[in-house]
């Protein structure tokens, strides 16, 4: 049986099967990470724009006859509609619609989630069941909170059509030695010149009145609203607290651990366990 006091991750997410001969190359051209010569049986690697703007976060399964590819924050159909669009007529490669599959994973709250392993279950059968129950699994509003607290970027929100994964604190889903692959000439540029303009940042707001009403998204050095440092890109609220994630300019990020919100009032912001930077 489970240790009680640990803690556990369960989420369902959109899944499809790559199989043939050439569906490790395949995949290797088109994510940050070495499929080719990974020796680990799950990666964690992003698909980008060919400019390396995150289009999606995944997670890989290596299996004995197939790779199964997990959509972690992503649109599915967008991402198979476009692996179809450039599997060439040579290429031994097949992709599955798309179905569902359970995940758990183990987590704490001083490690990042990438350290742990997840376990898999296409079904919702009797060994799942069984499995689940024995877990202490977060419930809605505390896996909110810890995914904040990692810095789990959430489609809409971190990833919207601009931010990079360097921006995101994916350095370690980018293998900057491997061959070809989607926006890997961005990304190199990047890492090469360290020009990095912004970074992710969990926030925390101290105060208990708060100006909903506003749109203004942008953090400021202070309440005098002078310099904007960088923008809220997403926030949850519970009884106890109100976190949320921004992007904050990396040249403000000596000015201090705390910015002003329109919104949220004073707020204090620190690195996750999760992010790794340039």
């Amino acid at each position: 049986m489970q240790d009680i006091k640990k803690k556990f991750w369960l989420e369902k997410f959109d899944c499809f099967s790559v199989t043939g001969n050439d569906a490790r190359k395949f995949l290797n051209g088109i994510t940050t990470g070495n499929i080719l010569n990974s020796e680990n049986k799950v990666i964690k690697t992003c698909w980008l724009t060919p400019n390396g703007v995150v289009r999606s976060l995944i997670e890989i399964i290596f299996l004995e006859k197939n790779l199964e590819v997990i959509i972690l924050v992503g649109k599915t159909n967008e991402i198979i509609d476009y692996f179809n669009q450039i599997i060439f007529p040579a290429d031994d490669v097949l992709l599955s619609e798309p179905f569902l599959i359970n995940r758990i994973q183990e987590i704490d709250e001083s490690s990042s989630w990438r350290n742990y392993q997840p376990i898999f279950f296409k079904t919702d059968g009797n060994e799942f069941e069984i499995y689940k129950n024995k877990l202490n699994l977060l419930n809605p509003n505390d896996l909110k909170l810890w995914k904040i607290n990692q810095a789990i970027p959430s489609l809409g929100m971190e990833i919207d059509g601009k931010n990079n994964p360097l921006e995101l604190g994916f350095q370690d889903l980018i293998d900057f030695n491997k061959g070809c692959y989607l926006g890997q000439e961005t990304m190199s540029k990047i890492k090469n010149v360290s020009s990095l303009k912004q970074e992710i940042r969990i926030w925390k707001s101290f105060e208990s009145n708060l100006n909903l009403d506003s749109e203004d998204k942008n953090l400021y050095i202070n309440s005098a609203k002078g310099i904007s440092v960088g923008k809220i890109t997403s926030f949850f609220k519970s009884d106890s607290q109100i976190k949320g994630l921004a992007m904050i300019k990396r040249k403000y990020l000596e000015e201090g651990s705390y910015f002003f919100s329109e919104i949220f009032g004073k707020i204090m912001i620190n690195k996750s366990v999760g992010s790794i930077f340039l």
